[in-house]
């Protein structure tokens, strides 16, 4: 048995025999269709997930799910390398609903076009119970970056290869996380980042 995700709210006719097909609204998980970060499809759980009817997000820019444009575009080009040559890509951003309330979302993305990972994509976004703390409006853009990526459990080199900065630059950025968190190693500030008090990022 294969499985074809089918655009239209009719299916094709000329399937083959044996082909299953179905629509997002048919997978129990926020999912949404992309064509070069241009939401083009999306299920009811994707759309409440946000505080949006679906009709309000189709054929709207993912930005305007982000708390600031930076984050989009900083987003935008860590998945570009990523997900090249049809491969799969997962991250942990902090999003943010239409009533301007920011929540920390997991993001696992599937590109469907090998040379152009925009093209044409898929993305599952599930809400984290990771609250988001004042605490974290101090921090930069780049170091939250890395924060996230030291949390995931990757080390100072495979974030420099993974953000095209140098291993000195992630090791300088770790040392003034921990500073900001007042924490003495790279456990203690996994651990504070993981049990901040919830409360809206400004």
């Amino acid at each position: 048995m294969s499985y074809l995700y089918a655009m239209s709210p009719r299916p094709p006719t000329n399937l083959v025999p044996g082909t299953t097909t179905f629509r997002l609204d048919d997978i129990p998980l926020p999912m949404v269709h992309a064509t070069h970060r241009i939401i083009r499809d999306c299920n009811s759980e994707f759309s409440s997930l946000f505080g949006y009817e679906r009709a309000e997000l189709v054929d709207q820019s993912f930005s305007r799910l982000y708390p600031k444009i930076a984050d989009f575009i900083r987003t935008g080009y860590m998945w570009g390398t990523h997900l090249s040559g049809g491969k799969t890509y997962y991250d942990e951003r902090i999003m943010m609903s239409r009533d301007g309330r920011t929540f920390w979302c997991s993001v696992n993305g599937k590109s469907r076009h090998a040379s152009d990972p925009f093209a044409d994509a898929l993305y599952c976004f599930e809400p984290m119970n990771r609250p988001v703390s004042q605490t974290m409006a101090v921090i930069t853009d780049r170091q939250r970056q890395i924060l996230t990526l030291i949390a995931q459990g990757k080390t100072s080199e495979e974030i420099a290869r993974e953000l095209g900065l140098s291993r000195r630059t992630i090791e300088t950025h770790r040392l003034r996380l921990c500073r900001i968190a007042a924490v003495r190693n790279s456990f203690e500030l996994v651990a504070w980042f993981l049990s901040q008090e919830g409360s809206r990022e400004t």
